[in-house]
């Protein structure tokens, strides 16, 4: 296959390594020990909202009150969004604006169709009771641990003369099982912090989604405003050219046959035929070439007629398995002869295979393509190279479609990329 990165190869992705268990950041620490104030301010913040909106909703002030709530929700969880990233590395992507449209009204539903500013306030809410586990691991567990530890001292200066006895090595056993507990708890913490800021202050999961498109297909038009200038150019430069030597040596076989005209003998007149044909097939050949890739003609009959032809001439042998219940739209048919194009095209000229295999099923409104093969296998879709080339190319021309592509590559093979697109968009 194509795009791959081989171990201790430069593009490769580094495995991140482990860290050590009682390795904490003070980051971590800050935000445990620190970030309880916040957790309560936030989270009475939010039932406050909550409970005042609903005292309110029999009134007028109550949707005011409950879009200015959530405006202010929205700010908070811009700070919070802030104070993970830079204390506990929880990379978090900004949301989207909020849109504002002209108007009391039109401001006031938007604020309170605002999806950010509704998740923004739940996360105030499951915060506070994180902020408290995180408190608890990082300021009074150590003071628990303290205690134990040095319970036979104080046990001593609140009982002068008292002797030792199970109890005190009970108590600083316990102290040393509980300070080997507080690393893992303050990550586990910090864990759970993460997670969550990641699901509730991060752009939701569709949102994320209408953008990954809306790269997508930007990045598919540029290439395809790119190609559409190449074409234009290719036909002006090359193309109409020849056209226009053409016309030139048809003028002049006319010339050789008007009598009145220059004396040509039979030969020059067989020259400039010979050489009109040769024209033509060379503008022929060049409008063919030119013309490859805009619409595969093989896709008139469908997918059911097209994917066996090009296993045909791929040069490893295709055994091609077929379950087209469904026909998809055209734009979904190219999408996929293309795909499967490329990937036989890898197949054969960077796999080392012997054979592969072609599958694809079309129900319940997905569509599955499937290759195959039995060759080395270490394939995987590098950085984007741009301009359709290669698993990454094919990545993007699928995600324009809402498609995917998942490829399971193992070194020593085998070699199993699978696309997933919908039957029609």
């Amino acid at each position: 296959m194509t795009d791959r990165h081989l171990p201790g190869t430069p593009g490769a992705a580094a495995p991140t390594p482990a860290r050590p268990y009682f390795s904490v950041r003070g980051g971590e620490l800050l935000f445990a020990a620190a970030g309880l104030p916040l957790a309560l301010a936030g989270g009475l913040y939010a039932l406050a909202v909550l409970y005042a909106g609903t005292l309110l909703s029999l009134t007028v002030l109550g949707l005011p009150f409950v879009a200015l709530g959530l405006t202010a929700a929205r700010g908070l969880g811009g700070l919070h969004r802030q104070l993970t990233t830079r204390l506990i590395g929880a990379v978090v992507e900004p949301p989207r604006p909020r849109h504002r449209p002209p108007g009391a009204l039109g401001r006031l539903r938007t604020a309170l169709g605002d999806t950010v500013a509704w998740r923004s306030l739940l996360y105030l809410l499951l915060r506070l009771p994180l902020g408290v586990l995180g408190f608890a691991a990082a300021v009074l567990l150590p003071l628990g641990c303290c205690w134990l530890l040095g319970f036979p001292l104080w046990a001593r200066l609140l009982e002068p003369g008292r002797s030792a006895d199970r109890l005190d090595v009970v108590a600083v056993l316990l102290g040393a099982a509980l300070a080997a507990a507080v690393p893992g708890a303050i990550r586990a913490a910090s864990a759970a912090e993460r997670r969550l800021a990641r699901g509730l202050l991060g752009p939701a999961r569709t949102e994320q989604r209408v953008a990954e498109l809306e790269h997508a297909r930007a990045t598919l038009s540029a290439a395809n405003t790119d190609r559409l200038r190449r074409l234009e150019r290719d036909l002006h430069d090359g193309t109409q050219a020849r056209l226009v030597a053409l016309a030139i040596t048809l003028s002049l076989a006319d010339d050789a046959l008007d009598p009145q005209g220059a004396a040509f003998g039979a030969g020059r007149l067989r020259t400039l035929l010979d050489r009109a044909r040769t024209q033509t097939d060379e503008t022929i050949v060049e409008l063919r070439r030119l013309t490859r890739g805009i619409h595969p003609v093989a896709l008139d009959g469908g997918l059911a007629q097209a994917l066996p032809g090009l296993a045909d001439t791929a040069p490893v042998p295709v055994a091609v398995r077929l379950d087209l219940r469904e026909r998809p739209d055209p734009a979904i048919e190219e999408a996929v002869y293309y795909c499967a194009a490329e990937l036989l095209t890898n197949v054969a000229k960077h796999s080392g295979a012997r054979a592969a295999e072609l599958t694809v099923t079309a129900v319940a409104g997905r569509l599955r393509l499937t290759v195959r093969d039995d060759g080395r296998g270490g394939a995987a879709a590098g950085a984007g190279t741009g301009g359709g080339t290669g698993l990454a190319g094919l990545r993007e021309r699928l995600t324009a479609v809402d498609g995917s592509l998942h490829i399971a590559s193992p070194q020593g093979g085998p070699t199993v990329v699978t696309a997933e697109l919908p039957v029609s968009l």
